[in-house]
């Protein structure tokens, strides 16, 4: 709706945008080219996680054939993805 100020002049309401930070994911994909140790460390660096959690992690991605490693804000999952790739693991981020 349009109102109308003291000089005349129209002004259209201005509805402020409100954004939601949704979470993304990042997924860890299973592969027969990495041991447990070289993908327990990239998580370590990656995701800044134990290295308890990262072989918990690990343990999942090759059981269940992938597994959510990170959740968060779309910059941060590209940080964690593109550590991860750096030893060719391979990943996708979902929303």
């Amino acid at each position: 709706m349009n109102q109308e100020n003291p000089t005349g002049i129209i002004e259209p309401d201005i509805e402020e945008e409100t954004s939601i930070g949704l979470p993304f994911k990042v997924i860890l994909y299973n592969d027969d080219w990495h041991s447990f140790e070289e993908v327990i460390n990239q998580l370590v660096k990656a995701v800044k996680c134990s290295f308890e959690k990262a072989r918990n992690l690990a343990f999942e991605v090759h059981v269940k054939g992938r597994a959510m490693v990170f959740s968060g804000e779309l910059k941060e999952c590209l940080k964690v993805t593109s550590i991860l790739e750096e030893i060719e693991l391979h990943t996708q981020i979902e929303s």
